[in-house]
């Protein structure tokens, strides 16, 4: 058996530049949700995603999941896709055909089309949905009320009004018999408003053809819903995150006001964990155990030990926060962050590319740029390491129990070394021996009386 994904439609009632099948819900592209639940049917080298519109995009964009990509070159509708991809298809007894804005369909579904189309000995199997109101979907006629065998598929446009309170709707997941499909599929016609070829008109085909043509309905209608407006995509993506939200309440975290969370489906967090209202938690986000994720952080690829205190404000990227740690509020750990045991990041405080080791302090605003910094070193407020000479960056090494007063510049590349002092608001160029005093300031000049003499020379208001 194969699959095979449509997801060659540029998507023109999104009003986009971007593909269709590339705009996330839930953290991820839609395609990437079709992709991950075939791949759980078959093998990736089984999936042909047929692509068109922005196809190297769409290909690039998706190329880590293993599948085989299949160029539509010029988009002539859902038949015209596997027209193009019959080549690759051959080889296959079965087809299953799977829409790739369509991102909730499960793999028991999946695999239900597939059994009850071997069962059937069918020629072609229509997945199909009772919907509340089914207005724009083409409607199901079988030949009988209990007769798993289908007459026709008629679109809205064309439909009686009799045939217009049918609530039973193709859903546009189909099963084939490969080779029988690839015997009649030439017969499809574009006499059609679009001039397309219409997968849909396979079902009259073959009903001409006397074939067999069935249909299975799906238990859950919403498992069908595709996205082809930017509000549709919108109610996926509520219904996504709050699905996740849940798997991670019914795994021991704690979630307040879930509705004002944005958690996207790759995030992992650890038992007893609160997460606080107005949280986002991006990418493939990893907490710990323990931890609490105070309002309004936001979290992105990032890696979060057990016992982690973010306060309010806090922003991360792709940085890793050893356990007990206390980050916040309103710091911003950039890239490369990487964060140890027990250590502080405070107020107001940005890390790019630092280690900053176990029980270290940065509480107040500092910016540490490309340094290496030990355990139990003390930075003080308004800290800066001059990493950046126009040209190149550079390195600042501050090694174990160093302690880093208030106001300092530390011009890259420096190395403050173990033990040592730098008294506050000192400009350091040279390295630091252990264990020393460093100064680099001018000496205070104090002029008394300075203040009297210039008031007593300003001149007299008339």
């Amino acid at each position: 058996m194969a699959i095979a994904i449509m997801a060659a439609g540029k998507g023109t009632r999104l009003k986009s530049k971007h593909p269709k099948v590339l705009h996330e819900i839930g953290g991820k592209p839609i395609l990437a949700y079709v992709i991950a639940t075939a791949s759980k049917v078959v093998p990736p080298p089984d999936i042909f995603v047929i692509i068109g519109h922005e196809a190297n995009r769409v290909r690039a964009a998706l190329a880590y999941t293993g599948v085989n990509f299949v160029l539509q070159a010029e988009q002539r509708g859902t038949g015209h896709a596997l027209m193009v991809a019959g080549e690759a298809l051959s080889p296959y007894d079965q087809v299953i055909v799977l829409s790739g804005d369509a991102p909730l369909i499960t793999p028991e579904t999946i695999q239900r089309l597939s059994d009850f189309h071997a069962a059937q000995k069918a020629t072609m199997t229509l997945l199909t949905a009772d919907l509340a109101n089914p207005f724009g979907y083409g409607r199901v006629l079988r030949k009988s009320a209990q007769s798993p065998e289908v007459r026709a598929i008629v679109e809205q446009k064309a439909a009686t009004a009799q045939q217009k309170k049918i609530h039973e709707i193709n859903s546009g997941f189909y099963a084939f018999s490969v080779p029988t499909l690839y015997e009649h599929i030439g017969s499809l016609s574009t006499d059609n408003a679009h001039q397309e070829y219409y997968l849909t008109d396979m079902a009259a085909v073959f009903h001409r053809a006397r074939k067999k043509v069935v249909a299975i309905k799906t238990s859950d209608a919403g498992e069908v819903l595709g996205s082809n407006t930017r509000a549709e995509m919108m109610d996926l993506d509520a219904l996504l995150r709050l699905a996740k939200c849940r798997q991670l309440l019914s795994e021991g975290v704690t979630i307040f006001y879930p509705q004002t969370c944005v958690i996207d489906s790759d995030v992992e967090i650890g038992t007893d964990t609160v997460v606080e209202p107005f949280v986002q938690l991006l990418g493939k986000t990893k907490i710990g155990s323990d931890c609490r994720i105070r309002s309004y952080s936001v979290i992105k690829n990032s890696e979060i030990g057990d016992n982690v205190t973010i306060n309010p404000g806090t922003i991360m990227d792709d940085s890793r926060v050893a356990a007990s740690a206390i980050i916040g509020p309103y710091s911003r750990l950039r890239p490369g962050s990487d964060i140890g045991e027990g250590a502080h990041v405070g107020n107001f405080v940005e890390t790019k590319k630092i280690k900053l080791g176990k029980g270290s302090k940065a509480n107040h605003l500092t910016y540490l740029g490309d340094a290496e910094i030990g355990e139990g070193v003390n930075v003080g407020a308004g800290t800066i390491t001059c990493n950046y000479d126009g040209v190149h960056k550079h390195k600042t090494v501050i090694e174990d129990g160093a302690f880093i007063g208030s106001d300092s510049t530390l011009v890259a590349p420096v190395k403050i070394g173990r033990g040592s002092y730098v008294a506050a608001a000192s400009c350091i160029t040279d390295d630091v021996p252990a264990d020393s005093l460093a100064l680099g300031r001018a000496r205070q000049t104090v002029k008394e009386g300075w203040a009297r003499e210039r008031a007593q020379k300003k001149p007299t208001d008339t």
